[in-house]
């Protein structure tokens, strides 16, 4: 195990976790999540038509994309859901304003990128064992 690759680990692992346990808490609660989700876009632009299905999306796709990164399981494909998923938030943010989410959103973004970027690194996964296996 090299540097570079826990390194690598480290980081999945963790942006992994963030997403992962956000869709868990959300999911017991996901009527009063969206209700609390679309009530934020109430006076925005953004049509409930829109809001109110990407707000009951929201956490099945940030719990999934937990768990892929955190097991490593078709990691490119999480990480570029989980960078969809930003992207989207982000616009979402912007349009009410919530410049304080920004950050927040931001490094989850930053991480996805890098951990593309790098994904050579990525070889403590099951995508690795699938590898070697298949």
């Amino acid at each position: 195990m090299n540097n570079n690759e826990l390194a690598y680990l480290i980081a999945r692992a963790s942006i992994g976790i963030s997403m992962f346990t956000h869709g868990l808490v959300r999911l017991p609660k996901i009527d009063k999540f969206s209700a609390w989700m679309t009530g934020q876009f109430q006076s925005s632009m953004l049509p409930e038509v829109i809001v109110r299905p990407f707000s009951y999306a929201l956490p099945f796709l940030e719990f999934l994309v937990g768990i892929l990164l955190v097991l490593g399981l078709f990691t490119r494909f999480g990480l570029v859901l989980g960078g969809v998923v930003m992207l989207m938030l982000l616009f979402g943010t912007g349009i009410i304003e919530n410049w304080e989410a920004v950050p927040s959103q931001l490094i989850h973004s930053a991480f996805f990128a890098v951990l593309l970027a790098l994904i050579s690194y990525n070889r403590f996964s099951i995508d690795t064992l699938r590898k070697k296996n298949g």
